[in-house]
């Protein structure tokens, strides 16, 4: 009888737990167009609304039809034309909570987040485990804060945050190497069209000037002819340029001339 009234004692306090999770839900849950409007974009938004979940303030267990329910009431609320003095800020927040139902309308979308989730809540528990060996291995008390029901989720929450935010920062990163590669790809592709360009051009103007180089190839020939035919024979005395040989001229006798005595 002893061990079953803390049992009780036990269920009490947890019951008074999620019906005080169930309480801060439901208060969030009505809560003013500006104050959804500001939760939305709140710091940090850009990481916190990753995760649909949070975004639509629904469990990942919640049925689909509750989701979209959810996803109506809060569209409603900071829907642009519903605040007209915060237009900009309001279509912020509606683009957020209608990304978010398209990824949980979706059945292949919405697997990938409750895999996100089943991941945290796996890692959560390796944390916890981990946790009680190192106190039991120093021989203190293996309770952890986790023991605590509502830290306990607060702990998968802030893992699954965690996740999504990872998943995000490979997603970009990836995206960058891909936005680098193909700009690798279009700059070879450039050269590669420069290349041929020059090349064509080049073949374009060999063939255009062809018919100027035949003609003036055929004028060289003729001019050339012409000048053979009209240049005169050379003499032997006069082709001493030519490689030929001058003949040595054949000396005769010549008698002195006769002087006149003198007396």
């Amino acid at each position: 009888m002893s061990s079953t009234v803390p049992e009780v004692a036990k269920d009490e306090a947890f019951d008074k737990f999620y019906n005080e999770v169930k309480q801060i839900e439901k208060r969030d849950s009505v809560l003013t167009p500006k104050q959804q409007i500001e939760r939305l974009l709140r710091s940090g938004s850009t990481y916190f609304n990753l995760n649909p979940f949070e975004v639509l303030q629904v469990d990942p267990e919640t049925s689909l039809d509750d989701i979209k329910t959810k996803y109506r009431r809060l569209s409603i609320l900071v829907h642009p034309d519903k605040n007209q003095d915060d237009q900009e800020r309001a279509q912020s927040a509606f683009e957020a909570v209608n990304k978010a139902w398209k990824i949980l309308e979706d059945p292949e979308t919405r697997a990938k987040c409750m895999d996100v989730v089943e991941e945290a809540t796996a890692k959560t528990d390796i944390n916890i485990a981990e946790k009680k060996k190192k106190l039991k291995k120093e021989g203190k008390p293996n309770r952890v804060d986790e023991d605590d029901p509502q830290k306990y989720k607060h702990a998968i929450y802030a893992m699954t945050m965690k996740l999504f935010a990872d998943m995000e920062r490979k997603r970009r990163s990836q995206e960058t190497r891909d936005m680098e590669e193909r700009k690798r790809k279009r700059e070879e592709e450039i050269d590669m069209e420069e290349k041929a360009k020059i090349e064509k051009e080049w073949v374009k103007n060999f063939e255009e000037s062809r018919e100027q180089r035949a003609a003036s190839w055929k004028n060289f020939q003729t001019n050339s002819s012409k000048k053979t035919k009209d240049s005169p024979t050379p003499t032997m005395s006069s082709s001493s340029g030519s490689g030929v040989k001058k003949p040595k001229k054949i000396s005769t006798f010549r008698p002195p001339k006769h002087k006149a005595e003198s007396r």
